[in-house]
């Protein structure tokens, strides 16, 4: 929650000076962080990953590959 407090005044002022964007803003600023969360405590396993947050595994890779998250950093070798 502290994330979402940090950036509490951040959103604010986005929403102010950007309408119609505060929901685009929102995501982006946490979307990354919860699926890079999730990929840690799963050591990289996308389907793993998927099922924590409730996605189809298709549909993570795909926000993986748009955000440009690099999951072999969290795979163990």
């Amino acid at each position: 929650m502290a994330f979402i407090n940090d950036k509490s005044i951040e959103i604010k002022d986005s929403f102010l000076n950007d309408k119609g964007t505060f929901y685009k803003s929102v995501v982006e600023e946490i979307e990354r962080p919860l699926i890079e969360h999730a990929l840690e405590k799963t050591l990289g396993n996308q389907k793993k990953a998927a099922r924590i947050l409730g996605l189809n595994r298709n549909t993570l890779r795909t926000k993986i590959r748009k955000l440009g998250i690099n999951v072999e950093r969290w795979k163990i070798t």
